[in-house]
This record gives structure tokens, C-alpha cells and sequence, in this order.
């Protein structure tokens, strides 16, 4: 198997796409294919550039099993020539990150998805951000996001 990259974009990097990312990485280190990737997060915004993801969301994922190591950072132009899978979480993300890569004219060796075009459980279609509110919202982001990324990764390898 060749070796692909994948970014996970949420807004501030500190919720939904480090738990994107921390999935993925289990996911693929229980296939054997952890060698095989370049898996990161990042955000769209750079409120929390630095920080460690919401101690919220690195609780109701530890209870799962995951943990969840990253820092947040922002979405950069380099990113573009790196990853070959930029997966936003929500509409406004995938506007976003679309809008960036119009702006610096980048290559189109990124293929930008929305997260949601590989659920099969979930009735959602975008990821919802849980930072507001209560920590059943955690719980809940996870779920939709197991679901959604196992079908990412079936879909690419």
C-alpha cells in the first residue's frame, strides 16, 4: 500500500478533529496499517494554536479507549502539497478550507471531503461542534464520528 496523508479540520482544532484523528489512528494501528499513513489535525481558526484538544473531549475519549495527543495548530497553504485527504467536519469548515485553497491557487493534489459523505448511522451531515455545550455532546460527536471515519478509511484503502 502506498503511504497517504490525511488532515482532520474543525474549527479550532480542539474538539471534533483531533477525535477525528485519534479514531483514525486507532483504526488503522488495529489494521496493521499505521506505517502506511501521515495522519494530523488542524483548525481553521487559530484561537487554540498550541493548546491540547477541550479536556472535555479527552475524557469522553479516553473512556473509549483513544487518546487523543495533539496540539492544536491552523490550516496552512503547506498542508495542501502534504495531505492527500483534507476532511472538513462541518459546511463552514469545507467552505473554508475550499475558500484557502482558492486564494493561494494551490495544486490539486489535496482532495477536500466533508467527513458526513462516508457515514452510514448517522442521519447528521455535518459533525456538530460540542464545545458549548453539555458533555453528552462529547459522547455524541464520538459516535457519529466512529461511524463516519471507519467508513472514511474502508472508502480510501
Amino acid at each position: 500500500m502506498k503511504k497517504q496523508s490525511v488532515l482532520f479540520v474543525c474549527l479550532g482544532n480542539i474538539c471534533r478533529s483531533p477525535a477525528a484523528e485519534a479514531i483514525f489512528i486507532n483504526l488503522i494501528n488495529k489494521k496493521g496499517f499505521n506505517n502506511n499513513f501521515i495522519v494530523d489535525s488542524a483548525g481553521t481558526g487559530g484561537w487554540h494554536i498550541g493548546k491540547k484538544a477541550d479536556n472535555r473531549m479527552r475524557k469522553a475519549a479516553h473512556k473509549r479507549g483513544l487518546e487523543i495527543l495533539s496540539r492544536a495548530r491552523q490550516i496552512n497553504s503547506k498542508d495542501f502539497e502534504i495531505f492527500n485527504y483534507i476532511v472538513a467536519m462541518d459546511d463552514s469548515n469545507f467552505e473554508n478550507i475550499s475558500a484557502l485553497k482558492s486564494r493561494k491557487s494551490l495544486s490539486d493534489f489535496s482532495s477536500i471531503n466533508k467527513i458526513q459523505n462516508f457515514r452510514s448511522v448517522f442521519e447528521e451531515t455535518e459533525v456538530p461542534d460540542p464545545y458549548f455545550g453539555g458533555d453528552d455532546g462529547f459522547d455524541h460527536v464520538l459516535d457519529i464520528l466512529e461511524d463516519s471515519v471507519s467508513g472514511f478509511l474502508n472508502t480510501i484503502c
